[in-house]
């Protein structure tokens, strides 16, 4: 048995070459539970995956729904499987799932072959065997490290058998609405290859650039493993320029981040430096109200107001700018860096946990960072800067079309009449922010 999670694609998954090893045959099966099923853009771009996987594997893929737990050892005993073959799961809910399920198992063994990181977490550690907090000294070591080459694997890896009259079997279940990016492992592989011949070369120096769009657009398949990283990293093995060096970097955080949220699985909900944990927040209704005005795009100012409106709109947004708001609502509205990450979580077609949770700490400057508290990104200027043509800010706020050029990152005195004022004054709140640091610091 082959069971798929966040592996949803045929190409590079060592999980059919480790299941061809033990037999021929094998039942692709994927468990629709409570924690995949939720509603929400990221559940209909995973599930056009899930179809897509189903049409590579020839209608094969068995789809049942309920707890693994129960399912996967009643399948077992139902087709008389020796056994069930995974991806590795690092996740805090994953790990405790795949414990309960082996558990429930008994002999049958569930085999972990690979995961969805090109060097698993855990596996890089300092000289001491502890785990790295700073990603600098973790970079080196991962690329010390290394990675396998692609796993030759495809849809003929192994024979699927037609799941056809077994117990529970359900058809896959269509999206509620329209997937907001194209799914599933072609599509994948069509992006990457797009960006990898037109965009990567400019990587490093366009990626800031939200106006001009040219970031890979690779995370949501990552994030559903419709492509691997190693993938990634070996179609660019011969590639030096300072582009590719810096996608490198990016799919590192990516691992660094998995791996941090491994050693440290709390971190998902609560401060990694723990002494922000005693950081004051505003309360009451007048926060929540600004919470709303910030999840809704009407704060006043322009570049927070379009990123938020592109997370409502395409489930995704431009990574310059999720740094952008994640400032504004934890330095200009003092509010818990968790509130974002979970409105992120609820929209993001690529919300992964570990990579959401810590890259919003990092900017709340309660995460693993070596530069703490005092980054204050000032919304203006970085609008001035990363969009500096205005194009980013009038693709997202149709009210201030009208303003030319860079004028509609400030847009007083030529702010249309249906654009908010700004809700907070940045350089008040940003020496607000700072006395908040300094009241914790000792």
């Amino acid at each position: 048995m082959v069971w798929f999670r966040r592996d949803l694609r045929v190409h590079d998954l060592p999980t059919l070459t480790a299941a061809a090893a033990d037999a021929d045959t094998a039942v692709g099966v994927f468990v629709l539970d409570d924690q995949v099923a939720r509603p929400g853009p990221r559940t209909d771009f995973f599930l056009g995956c899930l179809a897509a996987l189903n049409e590579s594997l020839d209608g094969r893929l068995l789809i049942l729904h309920g707890d693994p737990e129960v399912e996967l050892p009643r399948l077992v005993d139902e087709i008389g499987a020796g056994s069930v073959h995974i991806s590795a799961d690092f996740s805090p809910y994953g790990r405790r799932r795949d414990e309960a399920v082996e558990t429930a198992l008994g002999t049958t063994p569930l085999v972990r072959t690979g995961s969805p990181y090109a060097v698993a977490p855990g596996r890089v550690v300092k000289g001491d065997g502890t785990p790295y907090r700073v990603f600098s000294p973790y970079q080196r070591a991962w690329h010390e490290h290394g990675w396998r080459l692609p796993a030759s694997s495809d849809a003929t890896t192994l024979a699927w058998l037609d799941p056809t009259g077994m117990q529970g079997r359900q058809d896959v279940p269509r999206p509620a609405g329209k997937p907001l990016a194209p799914a599933g492992e072609t599509a994948a592989l069509d992006r990457w290859h797009d960006f990898l011949t037109d965009d990567l070369a400019d990587y490093g120096t366009n990626r800031d650039r939200p106006d001009l769009d040219r970031t890979s657009r690779l995370s949501a398949y990552l994030k559903t493993g419709c492509l691997h990283p190693r993938t990634l990293l070996h179609d660019m093995r011969s590639r030096t320029d300072d582009g590719a060096a810096k996608f490198r970097s990016e799919l590192c955080w990516r691992e660094f981040y998995a791996d941090v949220l491994h050693h440290r699985p709390d971190s998902a909900y609560i401060e990694f430096n723990e002494k922000f944990r005693r950081m004051p927040h505003d309360t009451g209704s007048d926060a929540q109200e600004a919470f709303r005005a910030w999840c809704e795009g009407r704060t006043g100012y322009p570049i927070v107001d379009a990123g938020m409106r592109q997370l409502a709109a395409e489930g995704w947004m431009h990574n310059r700018v999720r740094m952008i708001v994640a400032s504004f609502l934890t330095k200009d509205l003092h509010l818990p860096w968790q509130w974002g990450a979970r409105h992120f979580m609820d929209f993001l077609i690529d919300g992964d946990l570990a990579s959401n949770q810590h890259g919003w700490q990092w900017v709340a400057g309660c995460g693993t960072d070596a530069s703490p508290y005092f980054r204050v990104f000032n919304p203006t200027t970085q609008g001035e800067k990363f969009d500096p043509t205005g194009d980013y800010v009038r693709r997202w706020i149709p009210e201030l079309r009208s303003v030319p050029g860079k004028k509609v990152h400030k847009p007083t005195g030529d702010r249309p009449g249906s654009y908010p004022e700004p809700i907070v004054d940045h350089a008040a709140e940003r020496l607000d922010a700072l006395d908040r640091y300094a009241s914790i610091k000792e």
